[in-house]
């Protein structure tokens, strides 16, 4: 047995167990579940086909969308069954059982956020998404259902960390504010619980694994992979 096949296919976010949510990213071993702008492979077109299935029993709607590293949040009610795949959105978030989110991630961050109400959101969080307070804009969409921040429980997924990320001066003041005049070190992940702190989340984890780190287990597209992983969070009930 080759390293790759003894590898879990999931990383399961265990942190939201105890609110009988399920929440996972995927791993290298699951295959490549990126979809691109042009015309998709077969092959991830089949993974994502088979995911859906895998879930039905327990979530027959599962959602996910073309991102765009952009700010669009996505609200789902059970008015579809199988897999939904919109444009241009990078989260997503429900109050209807039965109902599985998703977001494709190869470095970027994959915010998951959940209420013992069962209400979920997943964002898909790059640099551009971060800048743009993404994560503070789903825990603010999330508040205009009376869910409050103080409530929830949010999980930053696997992701590069901050010793492999480097960016650009220009990047480097959009995401903290200070000027610089060469690259700079970012750790996104914590830039992004601070944003949550500031909204008022005070349950945050933070997953040990970093794509770049743990390539042999993640795609990392700053590692040079086209693969990317998906990640998942699913509203229990039918």
């Amino acid at each position: 047995m080759t390293a790759a096949e003894a590898m879990p296919l999931r990383e399961p976010v265990r942190e939201l167990a105890a609110l009988g949510i399920e929440a996972f990213t995927t791993t290298r071993a699951a295959g490549d579940f990126g979809l691109g702008d042009a015309e998709p492979a077969a092959e991830a077109v089949a993974r994502w086909q088979s995911l859906q299935a895998g879930l039905a029993p327990v979530a027959p709607r599962l959602a996910s969308a073309r991102q765009v590293h952009g700010v669009r949040i996505l609200e789902h009610g059970p008015t579809w069954d199988g897999w939904l795949r919109t444009d241009g959105a990078d989260g997503h978030l429900s109050f209807s059982p039965g109902i599985a989110c998703a977001v494709t991630v190869a470095d970027c961050v994959p915010v998951f956020l959940a209420h013992p109400s069962g209400a979920i959101a997943l964002l898909h969080a790059g640099w551009r998404g971060t800048a743009g307070r993404i994560v503070q804009k789903g825990i603010q969409r999330l508040g205009e259902h009376a869910l409050h921040a103080a409530d929830l429980q949010l999980h930053l997924g696997p992701a590069i960390c901050g010793r492999c990320y480097v960016v650009g001066p220009d990047v480097f003041q959009q995401l903290t504010g200070w000027t610089t005049s060469r690259p700079r070190n970012v750790d996104l992940r914590a830039l992004i619980a601070e944003q949550a702190k500031e909204a008022g989340i005070t349950h945050i984890t933070v997953s040990e694994y970093c794509t770049r780190c743990d390539n042999d287990r993640f795609f990392s597209h700053r590692a040079g992979d086209a693969g990317r992983q998906v990640g998942v969070i699913i509203s229990p009930g039918t």
